[in-house]
């Protein structure tokens, strides 16, 4: 896709002004763009980082032997990403795609894991891809337990917007009828391997209420519209030129630009959301260009803020005026509160003896999945909310380091015994505490305030992960599984890279930000569809759901925009 050829909107783009702007091209933003292009409204889309086009990753399809530290990092990586090298997933071939936090500074007063893209695409080109729905588990779980405020929704508002987005993106999976993990709308599934099916038969059978299943997952096992179906590569952090998992770049960004309605704009990093006094509505936004450092300033009718959870509350709390001196449309004072993301840490291993003559094919971009069963149909936990675990059964390698020539080919060859694998994730519960602020005593290379996060796990989260340890042994265990073994490192928020809240949906304004079609209580023309939106986290990937909310805020705003309510 060469952008530069495409004749987009160039009336408009001299002069700054558009219908609709849309701040950040990640998963929520690439939908938003997508959805309004197509209903025929001129899109604005600003990204702070540098342009990738799909299919041209540039490590995507390089060979081990072509990467000099073999994915290992360099000590100056380490310095100029001194969060980003944080994850496991950041590696020599793929550290362009992430953000140089030399440059990007923010304060962490307790450890926060920001770790972020820096490209087009943001990180729907990074995300592992799992696609689970919410059910009425989760979205009624506040108001049940007493805590932090109701969600405005139910499922039943968004399950249309799961079949929609589901159809277009690709999701493969079973209808696995768990009800607290709703069925939707599937390609076929991968397949579990031998020692997993044991697994599921030997774990259904002794526990009535604990299923496994095949993970759901935006990896396309048939091909739909421009885009290829899944090789078993195992190397979609790079990029995948066949667009075999969705991301913005090879999905909702070539549909949105099929309509001739969209501009794109790279290395723009939105500083503020423009207010207008008298008319009491958002105008624009003011940009600095990351390459040359102008300031501008883009205007439109309607603003989408797509940034992710940390960056739009920060651009909200640094948009201030004389009708909103604590940031735009915080009359709940509830704008960059309620930070969350879930915990895990967990590495439980056994393994299995047997099943000498059972290989797999390829490197399946899946794993299986146990749905949350604590606190389902009733409390049966000393803690509120839930886990899922993850896990696989793989053989693995054994070599002598001491062997040379054709026997050290024959042991490179040669699998290893059958070993099984399970990590947790957990939901973390909203704290109005843990919060994103600005401290404007201190700038940025950019010269806005710098951001500062005090997040941290409590105690439900920490008793919630003394049970994943405690079950993740029982689960091997009940399987006969040998020589398990337990590892629990519980992780700091942000490193499940699922942050949520700061700008979270409700009925009352005077306790949300936002209402139950994403739209802001105070500025009825700006809407928020990432993570930011969020009341609570459950405890599946919440992705999926932020695409759902985006396709339903879209379909609302433009039918506001019709009936001139906006």
């Amino acid at each position: 896709m060469n952008l530069d050829s495409l004749h987009l909107n160039t009336k408009a783009k001299k002069q700054n002004t558009y219908d609709v702007i849309i701040v950040g091209s990640g998963i929520s933003g690439g939908w938003a763009a997508k959805e309004l292009c197509e209903k025929g409204l001129n899109v604005l889309m600003l990204e702070r980082g540098s342009t990738v086009e799909h299919p041209n990753y540039p490590t995507s399809t390089k060979d081990p032997w072509e990467f000099k530290y073999k994915f290992h990092l360099t000590q100056e990586d380490k310095e100029k990403h001194y969060i980003q090298s944080r994850h496991w997933s950041f590696r020599e071939d793929n550290k362009h795609f992430y953000i140089n936090d030399l440059e990007n500074p923010y304060e962490e007063a307790k450890r926060f894991d920001w770790i972020r893209g820096d490209i087009v695409g943001g990180r729907s080109l990074l995300w592992s891809r799992a696609c689970y729905r919410w059910s009425d588990l989760d979205f009624e779980a506040n108001a049940k337990e007493g805590i932090a405020i109701d969600w405005p929704i139910r499922y039943k508002d968004i399950a249309p917007w799961y079949d929609y987005v589901e159809s277009f993106i690709g999701v493969s999976g079973n209808r696995d009828g768990v009800p607290q993990l709703p069925d939707g709308v599937f390609q076929p599934p991968f397949e579990m391997n031998c020692v997993e099916k044991v697994f599921k038969e030997k774990i259904e059978s002794h526990y009535p209420d604990r299923n496994v299943i095949i993970g759901r997952t935006a990896n396309l096992t048939q091909p739909v519209k421009g885009r290829g179906q899944c090789q078993a590569r195992d190397l979609c952090h790079r990029g995948c030129p066949y667009g075999a998992y969705f991301s913005t770049n090879a999905s909702t960004l070539p549909a949105a630009f099929a309509t001739r309605k969209l501009t794109l704009r790279p290395n723009a990093l939105v500083n503020k959301v423009i207010y207008d006094e008298q008319k009491q509505k958002a105008k624009g936004v003011e940009v600095i260009d990351t390459e040359t450092h102008e300031v501008i300033e883009y205007h439109a009718r309607l603003i989408f803020l797509n940034a992710a959870t940390v960056a739009t509350a920060s651009i909200l709390l640094n948009s201030t005026s004389s009708r909103f001196p604590n940031g735009l449309g915080n009359g709940s004072d509830q704008l960059g509160r309620n930070l969350m993301d879930h915990h895990k840490g967990l590495l439980a291993t056994a393994s299995i003896d047997g099943f000498e003559d059972s290989y797999y094919y390829g490197r399946r971009p899946t794993n299986i999945y146990i749905p949350r069963f604590r606190n389902v149909k009733k409390k049966d936990a000393d803690f509120l909310r839930g886990y899922h675990f993850g896990g696989s059964a793989y053989r693995r390698k054994e070599m002598n380091s001491s062997e040379l020539g054709e026997a050290l080919k024959q042991a490179v060859a040669a699998p290893g015994e059958w070993q099984m694998n399970l990590y947790a994730f957990g939901e973390c519960l909203p704290y109005a505490d843990n919060r994103v602020t600005l401290n404007p005593d201190k700038k940025d290379k950019w010269g806005r305030p710098i951001i500062a996060v005090n997040c941290e796990f409590k105690e439900n989260e920490r008793m919630m992960n003394k049970d994943i340890s405690n079950t993740a042994a029982e689960l091997l265990e009940a399987t006969g599984f040998k020589n398990v073994a337990v590892h629990n490192t519980m992780s700091f928020p942000g490193n499940a890279n699922h942050e949520m809240g700061t700008a979270r949906m409700g009925k009352d304004p005077k306790t949300s930000v936002l209402n139950n079609f994403n739209q802001m209580h105070e500025v009825k023309n700006v809407f928020i569809t990432d993570g930011s939106c969020m009341t609570s986290s459950a405890c599946v990937n919440p992705s999926l759901t932020y695409m759902a909310l985006t396709a339903r805020a879209c379909d609302y705003a433009v039918k506001e925009m019709k009936e001139l309510n906006i």
